[in-house]
């Protein structure tokens, strides 16, 4: 009778021996999660750019133990829209696709930008790291676009515009309208830069369209969004695969608004370029938008939702 027992105590022994030597990885991941690793805790800086709006493709949020891809994107999301230049958060057990979710975000750098495109220009990122363990540890490295000299050099252009163009008598239309005129008849399309080549100009940021005079989509679209922020306007960029403009809400009303259509680059005879305003794409329906032009505005309806 001993000898049976002992034989089955050396049985389950060597039983756990194998489980142990076959996950042990596992095993070692799971002791590091549940009694070594103190989890690092991200806050959310909530900076003076903060969007308050959420959108029908995401939304903030302050569950960052994610279940889901729409999840993980509306992490993502809510740590560029706070201005984090890090952030970190960590991947559920029970979630064994998460890892692969992020690699999936953090891989598509067009969705990336879509989601660059609902958050306030000063916090839209340069370039973004992931970083991951097996721990389940994912860190956010967030490089922004501006640097704070830029944008208090911007943050002081547009209180001057304001002053000069706005008036208290201005509808929200009016002063979109004001603007929109500026911008045009203030900068010019930077064709070198557009076409790839070598620009002097930050161009396809706010800093070149507004203070050296030089812009191309990005730039305008940048720009316009500062003003549409500052008038209390919910909107958000929008883009296709080559261009981006500005999506705008007006009496519960989603609109389009591109600048840089607008501000076409024409020539004379002799070669000369010649300043021309126009109104074509000032707040028009995405019908009338994709009647005169479909194209270069051919933007992603399950993620650009508002516009259909």
């Amino acid at each position: 009778m001993k000898k049976k027992a002992k034989m089955g105590v050396f049985l389950v022994l060597l039983a756990i021996l194998g489980f142990t030597y076959y996950y042990q990885e596992e095993i070692v991941v799971f002791i590091l999660n549940n009694f070594f690793i103190k989890k690092e805790i991200s806050i959310l800086k909530n900076n003076d750019y903060l969007i308050s709006n959420n959108y029908l493709y995401l939304q903030k949020t302050d569950n960052f133990e994610p279940k889901s891809r729409k999840d993980i994107i509306n992490i993502y999301y809510t740590a560029l829209n706070a201005g984090n230049e890090q952030f970190v958060f960590y991947c559920p057990k029970n979630y064994s696709e998460c890892l692969d979710e992020v690699l999936y975000v953090s891989g598509n750098q067009q969705l990336l930008s879509n989601i660059n495109n609902f958050v306030h220009p000063f916090n839209s990122f340069k370039n973004l790291e992931t970083e991951y363990d097996s721990t389940g540890k994912v860190t956010l490295k967030i490089r922004h676009t501006y640097k704070e000299n830029e944008i208090a050099a911007i943050n002081s252009k547009v209180d001057l515009i304001i002053k000069e163009i706005i008036t208290p008598e201005m509808t929200i239309k009016d002063k979109i309208k004001a603007v929109h005129d500026y911008i045009i008849n203030n900068s010019k399309y930077d064709s070198a830069r557009s076409d790839k080549k070598e620009s002097i100009y930050r161009s396809n940021t706010a800093y070149g369209t507004l203070l050296q005079g030089y812009g191309i989509c990005g730039g305008y679209s940048d720009a316009m969004k500062i003003f549409l922020d500052r008038f209390g306007v919910n909107n958000y960029k929008i883009s296709s695969e080559n261009h981006v403009w500005n999506l705008v809400n007006l009496d519960n009303n989603w609109y389009h608004l591109d600048l840089t259509w607008d501000d076409p680059v024409v020539k004379d005879e002799q070669g000369n370029t010649i300043d021309i305003l126009e109104y074509d794409y000032f707040l028009i329906t995405t019908e009338e938008l994709h009647t005169i032009e479909k194209e270069q505005h051919n933007f992603n309806k399950d993620i650009y939702i508002e516009a259909k």
